[in-house]
């Protein structure tokens, strides 16, 4: 039992996956603040987001 133990604490294979899985967790923390904040660049997004709806019904023109 001891051994396993031991071997289970040295293995290093899984901690690739974990440090890629909190640093995608943070870009997605540090996204849902940039998108949600009420700054000028929501008022970016929200004109990008018009266009595109725009375009894909038929209404609008491409630059």
């Amino acid at each position: 039992m001891g051994e396993n133990f031991k071997r289970l604490i040295l293995e290093e294979e899984g901690q690739g996956m974990v440090e890629y899985g909190l640093i995608t967790g943070l870009v997605a923390l540090i996204a849902i603040a940039v998108f949600a904040s009420d700054g000028a660049l929501k008022g970016a997004i929200d004109s990008v987001f018009a266009k595109i709806t725009s375009a894909v019904n038929g209404g609008g023109t491409t630059p």
